[in-house]
């Protein structure tokens, strides 16, 4: 038997320019939220093609843009859940933390660093660099937020059994709503993509990946699309 997980990517929101997205506590644009209703109802159609139905805990990050991606999914497809569906919020999910420096922009993060001279300059493309932590309290690298994503799958799939052969929760979709950087990580951590793709690949806003775990099968990929990443893309 087998399981799946459908990893989602919060809307569009009100970035800050030129910061890390890391812990930004802003919300959903109208636009935003209006791309994440219009998913939803896309992958709603996929649901009723397939004849599946939805996990009625919906796993979400802590931050305002992911939970608010998580409402809208379970106002939309409210008839899908298989009992009244609740967001439960973990901050195993959030994007990658950049510790003490949270929300400053990039050029006031660089002073920083140089004006501590127990500090080495970082590589110029840290942001971006998946090995790379800063080294700043409660700091990360994109690498380890990865893992915590990975974990919280993996102990979602321990939960339900899915290697002791019991059918638990079969036949329904988990939602997870997170962060680009840290699912794309985490899909690494899950050999889904190759580290060679992390910086290759994006999510689109509001668009779910399915991904399908069997006993002892190489994970699958049903519903939803990567995305390319150019070189304009807003930072994730």
């Amino acid at each position: 038997m087998s399981a799946r997980i459908a990893l989602i990517r919060h809307g569009a929101y009100e970035q800050l320019k030129d910061v890390p997205s890391a812990l930004q506590p802003f919300p959903l644009t109208e636009e935003g939220e209006q791309e994440v209703r219009q998913q939803a109802r896309t992958f709603g159609e996929w649901l009723t093609r397939i004849g599946l139905r939805l996990d009625p805990q919906v796993d979400s990050s802590t931050l305002l843009r992911a939970w608010q991606t998580a409402m809208i999914y379970t106002e939309e497809l409210r008839e899908y859940f298989d009992s009244e569906p609740q967001v439960v919020s973990f901050p195993a999910l959030c994007e990658r933390s950049v510790g003490a420096v949270a929300n400053l922009p990039v050029e006031e993060i660089e002073r920083v660093l140089a004006l501590d001279p127990r500090f080495s300059t970082p590589p110029e493309n840290w942001k971006s660099d998946s090995d790379y932590c800063l080294p700043f309290d409660g700091a990360e690298s994109l690498l380890q937020a990865g893992q915590r994503v990975a974990d919280h799958i993996q102990a979602w799939r321990y939960q339900h059994s899915i290697f002791e052969g019991k059918h638990e929760g079969d036949g329904l979709v988990k939602l997870l709503v997170g962060h680009g950087a840290s699912i794309r990580h985490g899909a690494f951590h899950l050999n889904v993509i190759q580290f060679c793709d992390i910086k290759r690949l994006s999510m689109f806003y509001g668009h779910p990946i399915v991904l399908e775990f069997s006993n002892d099968q190489p994970i699958k990929k049903g519903f939803g699309e990567w995305k390319q990443r150019q070189i304009h893309d807003v930072p994730d």
